[in-house]
């Protein structure tokens, strides 16, 4: 690090939740020990849920054993288990750098990375560094192709649905100047804390660099069907919060648009609904023959799509029994017909007109899709088509 470069940062403050990773985080407070300088004037905030596996005795003795390192290690135990983005802001109200790291302890975040990030937070003009994955240089190993259609998934609803331009905001593994969220009040809602600071610093200059993720080897991972719900639940707040602080916007292209990116946002959250409820179907609560599994995940998808649909894009919140289940009937029946007509079209691109399959395919989605909207825009939520 530059001497003018530590003229500007005083300190910095790593912040690193835990659960059940008492398996990681020695060789992960080896790896910073073996970064961290005494010149960075470092501490490191390890935030434990109380973890049945011993992970805050494990640090706690470490600590002991780690004197004289030039930073220190300060461990938070919290005696309930509140979240990963809550005890991110457990870290964060706690830390007193004048930058702060936010990192996993599962060895996926290469310690090796934050001098480049704090060097890029200071000599960059710029709030926030993300150690992103998409980027040129970055990348993802040892993930099946479920996790990184999910990832993407969740990356697309969060850009699409959240404004948000940067293309990793998913990311658990970023750097910040403490200041920037000092007025942030935080909801803590899902797992990912960089969306709602994303969103509510929106002032805040951004920049992304390249590193690779490396999958978890030992233990293992929190990601299951309360996470997706508690991610659809905080883009959902976070929406909201977005919303409220928009001005009115009056032009009627702009409102047809923003309701079609919505639809779309949702018909993306559907696909991580019928993962995971076909997941747990199929490979956890039971062990039902993968085809009705995946009807089941079908089903919910298109119920959890209309509730949504029904609740964000169209803003009808009237729940009449009678009145809803008719949109309800009105939704999945457009919905069947969307899904026949992109089979049919696909069909005659390719057999009849000998087409591309994939280009075929595109043509067919993009059609049924555009016209699912509109049937269900005129039909199931009474509006008219431009308004």
């Amino acid at each position: 690090m530059s001497k003018e470069m530590l003229s500007k940062t005083r300190s910095l403050s790593i912040v690193i939740p835990t659960y059940n990773e008492s398996k990681n985080i020695v060789k992960m407070l080896d790896s910073l020990r073996a970064t961290l300088t005494r010149e960075m004037n470092a501490e490191i905030i390890v935030v434990d849920d109380n973890s049945p596996d011993g992970t805050s005795q494990t640090v706690e003795e470490y600590a002991k054993n780690s004197e004289n390192t030039g930073y220190t290690i300060q461990i938070i135990r919290r005696e309930n288990k509140r979240g990963l983005s809550s005890a991110i802001v457990t870290g964060i109200e706690s830390a007193k750098g004048d930058a702060v790291v936010v990192m996993d302890s599962d060895l996926s975040h290469p310690p090796q990375t934050i001098p480049q990030m704090v060097e890029e937070l200071q000599n960059s003009d710029c709030d926030i560094v993300v150690a992103s994955r998409y980027v040129n240089g970055g990348g993802v190993s040892g993930w099946p192709f479920k996790r990184k259609l999910i990832s993407k998934g969740a990356t697309k609803i969060a850009q699409h649905g959240l404004g948000i331009k940067i293309k990793d905001p998913m990311s658990g593994f970023f750097a910040f100047k403490r200041h920037i969220v000092n007025n942030i009040k935080f909801d803590a809602i899902g797992y990912k804390i960089l969306l709602e600071i994303l969103v509510k610093a929106k002032e805040a200059k951004v920049k992304e660099i390249p590193y690779t993720f490396i999958n978890r080897t030992t233990g293992s991972s929190k990601l299951d069907f309360s996470v997706g719900v508690g991610y659809l639940q905080s883009i959902w707040k976070l929406y909201r919060y977005g919303k409220s602080v928009k001005s009115n916007e009056r032009r009627t292209s702009v409102h047809f648009l923003s309701k079609a990116g919505r639809f779309y946002t949702v018909g993306a959250s559907g696909l991580l609904v019928n993962y995971f409820v076909s997941f747990m179907f199929g490979a956890v609560l039971s062990n039902l023959w993968y085809i009705y599994a995946t009807m089941i995940g079908i089903i919910f998808s298109m119920s959890s799509n209309f509730i949504l649909n029904k609740i964000w894009t169209f803003e009808d919140r009237t729940f009449e029994p009678k009145r809803t289940l008719m949109q309800y009937g009105l939704f999945l029946g457009f919905s069947g017909i969307g899904a026949v007509f992109q089979l049919l079209m696909v069909y005659g691109l390719v057999e009849l007109r000998h087409l591309n399959y994939s280009i075929a395919l595109f043509l067919a989605v993009a059609i049924a899709s555009v016209g699912n909207f509109i049937l269900n825009k005129k039909w199931t939520f009474q509006e008219k088509v431009w308004s």
